[in-house]
């Protein structure tokens, strides 16, 4: 509506409206409408004039002049019958005092080729016109006659959602924000925006409701942001500055089986460990390790701990040997020996191990200068590595083989085997391993390595008249027969031509007759260089004693012959 509150109607109701009162209110019409703008006469199409109530009931002239021309409501000129006189129309109420049928049209509306036309100012175009506005429509009721709009019934609730036209907040539908001005006063508003209000009143609710729920869903999402960034930062702070979570006490009892890989440092091990429930964190494990001064000597196997120990006592029990629950091999075993000890770890059938090693020796990862040895009767002796395996139930044998024939590889590879044979007379690496084996069986300590070793080399050598390059060794007739006895008759050894027969034989014997230790082989690398030709246990069982001549082992058999008795 206007600032004057005037809508459509045939003349102002307020006091302080310029128009009210004035007498010439019909007469300045007709006036004003032959006023032109641009040399062009202005015409207004005949409209009826309303009268409300008790408001008057003059006539109003100028518009129904039958000197102007007349226009319908579509701007097509037409010639009112002349014998009519103007009939005044009067609008009709309802019993609740709101008018009936259609409005009449507005006189100052612009045409409908141009809407947006100017009209004549009231008083010569000195002042604009207050009632051709799109606010002024329709015309308002007197105070005493307005009656409150009905309330609409509320929409029935439904599961469908009416999309972001139909309720949801401008935020989150993506559209303009009505809500704001859903809230502002009536006054505030416009008579359209008031009109067309009722229709979104009756999803009030279910906006209020959706836009609760969004902001639920907000508050939701920033707070498990918030919580996220505290928790990260705790993290960080925990790691950076805060000591790492441990365990108390020597653990809860359970005891539990666990594989270390082979070269697995302190890092690798504490993973391996708290995986499997023994420690509480790998960072609590590294410092125990490290404040333990023998920590560093933790190696590769199984051991059996107990889940929830403290770092310290995990250390500590793995550094101690009731712990180690590994496959030991020990130096100078017999292949034959060592595939009993792997069936039984495995809880497998006798033979299962022996019988994998017979056929698929060619997979097992030997290096080439091991194969294709004529006279050999086991292709992997001399290969599975003197060590500690992690080695339990539910393993393959192939795969427990294959670990030992890494390990001894491996080691014959550090020590430089193929290049350090032609040097020692040897012919390849091959023939240094079965030195190594030799070294390791005739040899009753450590101490004796050495030593026999150049007895060895000096029994290979072509220019040795004292036994014509035959080593006459003991433990090369008991590995062909299997046995490891020390009275062996004469007529018995004579009478067997196996290759394995070094009495028989001159050189070395086909292969390796076991699997010798570290000592055994540094041993075979470094011989001494005294001279040494002989020896003989001389107790029959620890003690050695070497001998260059062979009248001085005629003395160290005599000697031998007195401990037995003979």
């Amino acid at each position: 509506m206007t600032e004057y509150g005037r809508g459509q109607g045939s003349a102002p109701w307020h006091p302080d409206d310029p128009l009210y009162g004035d007498g010439g209110w019909g007469g300045q019409q007709a006036q004003q409408a032959q006023q032109s703008y641009g040399g062009q006469q202005q015409h207004y199409p005949q409209q009826p004039q309303q009268q409300y109530g008790d408001w008057g009931t003059g006539d109003q002239h100028g518009y129904g002049d039958p000197s102007y021309p007349q226009y319908d409501q579509y701007g097509q000129q037409h010639t009112p019958p002349q014998h009519q006189q103007q009939q005044h129309q009067y609008p009709q109420y309802d019993e609740n005092g709101w008018p009936t049928g259609s409005y009449p049209q507005d006189p100052y509306a612009g045409g409908p080729q141009d809407p947006y036309a100017q009209q004549p100012a009231p008083y010569g175009g000195e002042q604009s016109d207050y009632y051709g506005t799109p606010e002024a429509y329709p015309p308002p009721e007197p105070p005493g006659r307005r009656r409150p709009e009905p309330e609409r019934e509320p929409e029935p609730q439904t599961d469908w959602d009416p999309g972001p036209d139909q309720g949801e907040h401008a935020f989150f539908a993506g559209g303009d924000d009505e809500d704001g001005r859903a809230d502002e006063p009536d006054d505030r508003r416009g008579r359209g925006e008031r009109r067309s209000g009722g229709d979104r009143r009756g999803g009030g609710k279910e906006k209020k409701r959706r836009s609760g729920m969004a902001c639920l869903v907000v508050v939701a999402v920033f707070g498990g942001g918030l919580a996220g960034v505290s928790y990260f930062g705790y993290q960080f702070y925990q790691d950076r500055f805060g000591s790492a979570p441990d365990f108390a006490g020597s653990g809860n009892g359970e005891q539990v089986t666990v594989t270390i890989p082979k070269g697995s440092g302190g890092y690798a091990i504490g993973q391996v460990l708290k995986k499997m429930g023994v420690v509480k964190s790998v960072d609590a494990f590294v410092s125990a390790q490290a404040a333990n001064p023998e920590g560093k000597n933790i190696q590769d196997g199984v051991y059996t701990l107990q889940k929830e120990m403290s770092a310290a006592s995990a250390v500590e029990l793995m550094l101690s040997p009731k712990s180690r629950n590994n496959l030991i091999i020990a130096e100078g075993k017999r292949n034959e020996a060592v595939y009993e000890l792997i069936d039984a770890r495995l809880e497998v059938r006798k033979g299962t191990t022996a019988k994998v090693a017979e056929t698929k020796w060619k997979t097992l990862g030997l290096p080439d200068w091991a194969v294709n040895h004529p006279d050999v009767k086991d292709p992997l002796e001399g290969f599975l590595f003197p060590s500690s395996y992690a080695v339990a139930k539910g393993q393959k044998p192939e795969d427990v083989l294959k670990q030992m024939v890494a390990r001894a590889t491996e080691k014959y590879e550090s020590l430089g085997f193929e290049t350090k044979a032609k040097s020692l007379g040897l012919e390849g690496p091959w023939e240094l391993v079965t030195v190594a084996s030799l070294v390791q069986a005739e040899g009753k300590t450590h101490d004796d390595f050495r030593k026999m070793s150049e007895v060895i080399y000096n029994r290979l050598k072509p220019t040795n008249t004292e036994t014509n390059q035959k080593l006459q060794f003991d433990s090369t007739f008991n590995y062909l027969l299997g046995q490891s006895e020390i009275d062996i008759s004469v007529s018995e050894i004579n009478s067997n031509p196996d290759p394995y027969n070094t009495y028989t034989n001159k050189g070395l014997p086909p292969g390796p007759i076991g699997n010798p230790g570290e000592e055994a082989l540094q041993a075979a690398l470094k011989p001494t260089q005294d001279g040494w030709m002989y020896f003989v246990a001389t107790d029959g069982m620890d003690k050695t004693e070497f001998a260059r001549t062979i009248a001085e082992h005629q003395k160290l058999v005599d000697k031998f012959n007195a401990s037995r008795g003979n």
